[in-house]
């Protein structure tokens, strides 16, 4: 069996990690299926239309709240960044912004994606667990 990475947790930047703002919802669905990795697990078309979407456990939904989505997004926290980011450029994914950072005394390996819709998402990996 091959080693894959694992999406862990994800963290709205704004209101709700489960109502990320987008325009299409069959656009999004197909998107981030295809390019994340996600299976579709829910959807409704009242209030607003929405679908959820998961990947190992962890959940992200897009809503058609008339937000803009280039002023959301979401940190996804993941194990084995490396894999990660080969599984998304493979899925045809830019990413970008590459680096190491230090938050609260812990270091952390970074990177960028910003989807066609305008979400952005900060994947990350403390760098202490990936011995």
């Amino acid at each position: 069996m091959s080693e894959t990475g694992k999406f862990r947790s994800a963290f709205p930047y704004q209101d709700d990690v489960l109502t990320l703002p987008v325009k299409n919802i069959e656009a999004a669905a197909s998107w981030y299926a295809k390019h994340f990795g996600m299976v579709e697990v829910g959807r409704v078309s009242l209030p607003v239309p929405s679908v959820i979407m998961e990947r190992d456990g962890v959940k992200l939904g897009f809503a058609v709240t008339g937000k803009d989505p280039a002023q959301d997004g979401a940190a996804i926290l993941v194990e084995n960044i490396n894999l990660i980011k080969s599984e998304l450029e493979s899925n045809g994914i830019s990413v970008s912004n590459e680096q190491t950072e230090e938050r609260e005394g812990k270091k952390y390996n970074v990177f960028f994606v910003v989807a066609p819709d305008g979400l952005c998402y900060y994947i990350h990996e403390p760098v202490d667990e990936r011995d």
